[in-house]
């Protein structure tokens, strides 16, 4: 716990600036937390004590005096991961890590995220419950609607955010880990265990080749620009790969091989202006073969 967490305090400090305001009640406190699963933690009780923050409820000076729109209690949440979706196409792209130098953990989401408040442009504030490394439990955090992966650290607890006005300084991870996303122009192919994500793109060495790469325990993601596969073919020596996106061509090589990885969860298709009834037809061919839905095509004409 962050040693600077003072509740006592904390509601102290907000009946002085809010004397005439409505708090919550110990019952409605605990109906909030039985909702979410998770018992609330005292520097939020503290809060919500004074700002109940319902519907029917008075607020005026409340984001004043505490920097942040507060939700009601009927409206705090768990920031897990099916709280922020993401199209496959760019979650694909992104990978956990949490350095140990880390005060909040890179994560998509955490039971330990209580959201509680918001900024007003879309992001989110909660209290973090499931710290990193260097961080603390109860400290405040910010989650950002342009981010989908990780949060960032603002206070040490809420007591320093609100009434001592302090907040973070962090200047970010310093350590230096093996790069689990990798964009590759130059040639070579990043070989090492802990790579996830692979991108490759048009390089002056010619094609890539991808037999260096199997066995690799953690890819699950490829990516490959027009005609920087030497083989398309070799894509099912990656037999881990939960997503691929690679040119339409390529496809047709995979499909016509029956080379297409069995484990996929997700598909990309990349066009040179093949038209986009060419990618509905390979689409469907992909679609077929795990029995989902296939894209419906309907056919207007025009009479004059």
């Amino acid at each position: 716990m962050s040693p600077s967490a003072d509740p006592a305090l904390l509601e102290r400090h907000l009946r002085e600036r809010l004397p005439a305001v409505r708090g919550a009640t110990e019952a409605e406190i605990a109906a909030a937390g039985a909702r979410l699963g998770v018992d609330l933690p005292e520097e939020l009780k503290a809060l919500y004590r004074v700002v109940r923050a319902g519907r029917e409820d008075r607020l005026e000076g409340v984001s004043e005096a505490l920097g942040f729109e507060l939700l009601g209690l009927d409206g705090v949440f768990v920031a897990d991961a099916v709280s922020r979706p993401h199209w496959w196409e760019f979650a694909a792209m992104e990978a956990v890590v949490t350095s140990p130098d880390d005060l909040v953990q890179g994560l998509v989401g955490s039971p330990g995220w209580i959201v509680f408040a918001g900024n007003g442009g879309g992001d989110w504030y909660a209290i973090d419950l499931t710290p990193g490394p260097r961080g603390y439990r109860g400290q405040v955090i910010l989650i950002s609607h342009e981010e989908s992966v990780g949060a960032v650290p603002i206070a040490e607890s809420l007591t320093d955010l609100v009434v001592r006005g302090r907040e973070y300084d962090y200047p970010g991870s310093i350590d230096e880990q093996i790069p689990v996303f990798v964009h590759a122009t130059d040639g070579n192919l990043p070989v090492h265990s802990e790579l996830e994500v692979l991108s490759l793109g048009s390089s002056n060495a010619g094609p890539f080749r991808l037999a260096p790469l199997v066995g690799l325990p953690r890819l699950r993601t490829l990516t490959a620009s027009a005609g920087s596969l030497a083989d398309p073919r070799e894509v099912a020596l990656l037999t881990g790969l939960e997503y691929l996106e690679i040119d339409l061509d390529d496809w047709r090589v995979l499909l016509d091989a029956d080379a297409v990885p069995q484990n996929l969860f997700a598909a990309g298709v990349r066009t040179r202006n093949q038209g986009l009834l060419a990618v509905a037809d390979l689409s469907n061919e992909l679609l077929a073969r795990w029995n989902r839905p296939l894209i419906t095509r309907t056919t207007l004409s025009i009479r004059s």
